[in-house]
């Protein structure tokens, strides 16, 4: 099945029937996820897979009793760094150096120039940048999740700090950022299944701007908005 036909077949599911994903599938979609880019290559995220029914019903109050955290078979939790530190990406960069079997201070000179951008974005910058990176690792996941022919809804209603409570992040360093539980259609209870896809039209959706385009429009603004601050 083509990537295309996949992501044709797969719905944000809204019931689920409880039946088990297998492992070697499981393994696939957590392997899609983690070869995942990043900003710089930090993966500064990381996936928590929740299948005990305990926890699960747990997490489900939290989550606005959404029935899917409960009858999934695996629900992957992503979570991303709280702050940039010197000490984390020196950790990250010297992983990475040894894989690559060079000497720790290969990537200095660009560590150095990330964490002085980072820290005058602020915290909240990071927190935010952070978790935009997980994303990314989360459309992997739901992509080889239709792949595989499993069913995967992204869930964001939930709330965040019970969460992080509940699974001990905020000790980790971490905040909760995206639920997406697997697991396989109840197709006789889920309203959706059979409704049609729809999405943006294409002429829509995507443009194509030339050089010409942008200096007539963009250009423009740019330049008006710097004579506007020249004035001042």
């Amino acid at each position: 099945m083509s990537l295309l036909t996949a992501l044709q077949w797969r719905y944000a599911t809204k019931k689920m029937n409880g039946t088990k994903v297998p492992q070697e599938k499981l393994e696939y979609i957590l392997e899609a996820a983690r070869m995942a880019p990043s900003s710089s290559g930090l993966q500064q995220y990381k996936i928590i897979v929740v299948s005990d029914p305990r926890l699960l019903e747990k997490i489900k109050g939290i989550a606005y009793n959404q029935s899917q955290i409960t009858d999934c078979s695996h629900l992957l939790v992503f979570a991303a760094w709280d702050e940039y530190t010197d000490e984390r990406i020196t950790q990250v960069f010297n992983d990475m150096m040894d894989e690559r079997q060079l000497p720790h201070d290969t990537m200095d000179s660009y560590k150095s120039v990330i964490l002085d951008l980072f820290e005058t974005k602020g915290k909240e910058w990071e927190v935010h940048h952070a978790a935009k990176q997980s994303y990314i690792s989360f459309g992997l996941a739901i992509a080889a999740a239709a792949e595989q022919k499993v069913d995967a809804t992204p869930i964001e209603g939930f709330l965040p700090d019970q969460l992080d409570i509940l699974l001990k992040l905020k000790e980790q360093g971490y905040r909760s950022t995206v639920l997406l539980p697997l697991g396989y259609r109840d197709e006789a209870n889920d309203w959706l299944v059979h409704m049609k896809k729809v999405r943006t039209r294409k002429e829509v959706f995507i443009t194509e701007m030339t050089y010409e385009d942008a200096e007539q429009s963009g250009f423009e603004a740019m330049s008006q908005g710097l004579d506007g601050l020249m004035q001042k």
